[in-house]
């Protein structure tokens, strides 16, 4: 299982609620948060073969933007 973690402009519930849609649509995403508490609103995201440009073009898709911070190849249940 990978985690990937993003720096996002995605802020406050209607901006979730736009994001939400579509990061439920993919299959391979098992679980995903945004901390809406940290400064960068932090985006992680775990599940299996999660290509990065997949997420920031889904992100971008609902008029945000995601940068990739950290990719973590196997892990347990926290992201």
């Amino acid at each position: 299982m990978q985690i990937l973690k993003f720096k996002t402009d995605i802020s406050g519930q209607e901006a979730i609620d736009k994001v939400t849609p579509l990061l439920n649509q993919k299959e391979n995403i098992s679980k995903w948060d945004i901390d809406p508490n940290s400064d960068d609103n932090i985006l992680s995201i775990s599940g299996e073969k999660i290509d990065p440009q997949q997420i920031e073009n889904l992100v971008q898709e609902a008029g945000y933007k995601a940068e990739p911070l950290r990719i973590v190849g196997t892990s347990g249940e926290g992201l």
